[in-house]
């Protein structure tokens, strides 16, 4: 149900918005914003918090989010032309900013839930074999990537032969089923997983109970909870002083805001951190931008929802190829040949700004779009009209996709010449969907290396950290695209975007190269397991 919605969303917006991606835009700027400021404190919540208690919140508020958009949504796609009418306009643009809204609650619940089961439920039921750890985080992707291919085929192909409404009553209505399903799975990973119930050295004594621990569990996580005993408790003892004065209250989010940078800055991994959150400040990916950047070129949700589909198999590619990487040359040096995998295809997106068929134009203003909307008091645009979709020239050449004719809507023969040769787009989506691979891989390589060499207690804030890191450079990417929205000047984000992938893997060739020195070009190592076997517990947490 979340990637139905993820995919679905964008397509609404441009939908509502005509076939300006300025919408999209402000959503996501939205999102990376809100992420980005309240990512720590989402981060510390989990980790004060039970961790069944902040699995299942999490899980119900980001369903009800979903399905309370899908509903406002269906309202607006139906009595679109009276909203249009009322108000002049002001009702249709207060309906954009409760969808905009309550879907930013949902991907803050979304965070929530990535985090809590992501990056630390797994790494408790994997225990201390590194391996199995390695294998449960590909897995959890695999998942991942396989629900990437059948959700948005099967909402692109109901929103292509159905309608934008009957979309979002299926979306709406599968979430509320997956809901409950997923709550009583979570359940049962917990009751079959009595170690969940022991967190930041305080043992939940009724979960305990519930659960029926034997005294065989208990031994082994009492042993290494001991060791941070006193550490949770002078941590807690100030914060009941602090209850008593309100503006010590009003403070506290700021102070673990604050806290929760300072230690992502000192843990070991931060350049690698910081490496994969580069890889955010691109619009070579399959998010709301590509996606509204495609719908305005000319592909139909059907054939968009089937490339999203081939990029989720390159991204399966890209799992199975780290499993086997981390057998054959380690943890870190994955990362380094995933990277260099990454930027090679991407490569040819580079490429494909400068052949035939681009949009690319630099006599037009990349900032035509938002000045003449801004300064010229240009209406709001909501639904394409059909007499408006004519004057819209496809690089692609395939307008025909939009509206599922096999001819063009206006016969006049300036509106029908020789069609764009296609080499420009293939080649973008080409180099897109292979860079999956190294991309997958990459980013496996991080999530394992932030599991391995974060403290439990820090677990949630600094993975909430890393999540606001990652926005941050997703909310520049917005800005971006909201400087230079038409399509004429997207050959110029993707040179950007290629230009901040190539540095963040730069960071990671650093720490790669501080962690290994001379060994890093060495390929033959020795089993991963063997070597966290020999390894001092002190090191990590729970692995």
């Amino acid at each position: 149900g979340d990637r139905m919605w993820h995919f679905a969303v964008s397509v609404f917006l441009v939908e509502l918005y005509g076939n300006s991606l300025l919408l999209t835009a402000v959503y996501g700027l939205v999102v990376a914003g809100s992420v980005l400021l309240l990512g720590a404190i989402i981060g510390d919540w989990v980790d004060k918090n039970s961790r069944l208690k902040v699995a299942q919140t999490s899980l119900v508020v980001q369903n009800a989010s979903v399905i309370l958009c899908g509903i406002i949504l269906m309202i607006v796609f139906l009595f679109k032309t009276q909203l249009l009418t009322l108000y002049h306009g002001w009702l249709l643009t207060m309906c954009y900013i409760l969808v905009i809204t309550i879907a930013n609650i949902a991907n803050l619940a979304s965070t929530a839930t990535a985090i809590t089961i992501q990056r630390d439920w797994i790494v408790v039921v994997a225990g201390e074999d590194r391996s199995k750890l390695a294998d449960m985080n590909a897995t959890i992707r695999r998942i991942d990537q396989l629900t990437n291919i059948l959700a948005p085929m099967a909402v692109g192909q109901i929103m292509t032969f159905g309608s934008p409404m009957i979309g979002c009553g299926f979306i709406s209505g599968w979430n509320l089923m997956s809901m409950c399903v997923e709550y009583l799975l979570l359940w049962k990973v917990y009751q079959k997983t009595p170690t969940l119930a022991l967190k930041s050295g305080k043992v939940e004594e009724s979960e305990l109970k519930q659960l029926n621990v034997t005294k065989e569990n208990d031994m082994k996580p009492a042993e290494g909870v001991q060791l941070i005993v006193e550490k949770d408790v002078t941590g807690f003892e100030p914060q009941q002083e602090k209850e008593v004065g309100c503006a010590a209250r009003m403070a506290e989010p700021f102070i673990t805001f604050r806290d929760g940078w300072v230690a992502y800055y000192n843990q070991p991994v931060f350049l690698a951190g910081m490496g994969l959150a580069f890889l955010y400040m691109t619009v070579l990916g399959f998010d709301c931008i590509t996606t509204g950047y495609a719908y305005t070129q000319g592909l139909s949700g059907s054939v968009l929802s089937l490339l999203m589909g081939a990029s989720a198999v390159t991204g399966i590619m890209g799992t199975v190829a780290f499993t086997w990487l981390r057998r054959k040359c380690g943890l870190i040096r994955t990362g380094v040949i995933s990277g260099v995998a990454q930027f090679a295809c991407l490569v040819l997106c580079a490429i494909s700004v400068f052949m035939p068929g681009s949009p690319l134009d630099l006599t037009v203003s990349p900032f035509a779009d938002i000045s003449a909307r801004l300064f010229e008091s240009e209406p709001l645009p909501t639904l394409a009209s059909p007499e408006d979709k004519p004057e819209m020239v496809f690089a692609t050449g395939m307008p025909s996709l939009l509206n599922g004719s096999t001819t063009p809507a206006n016969s006049d023969p300036e509106m029908s010449p020789e069609p764009v040769p296609l080499i420009s787009v293939s080649l973008l989506f080409a180099g897109v969907i292979a860079a999956r691979v190294g991309l997958w891989s990459f980013d496996l390589t991080v999530t394992q290396l932030l599991q391995e060499n974060v403290a439990e207690s820090e677990r949630g804030i600094i993975n909430g950290v890393q999540n606001s890191m990652n926005y941050l450079l997703d909310l520049l990417h917005f800005i971006m695209v909201i400087l230079a929205p038409n399509p004429e000047a997207f050959g110029l984000l993707v040179l950007i975007s290629v230009s901040f992938v190539a540095m963040g893997h730069i960071m990671y060739f650093r720490f790669a190269q501080k962690s290994l020195g001379k060994q890093l070009f060495v390929c033959c190592t020795p089993d991963p397991k063997a070597v966290s076997d020999s390894s001092p517990p002190g090191n990590t947490s729970t692995v």
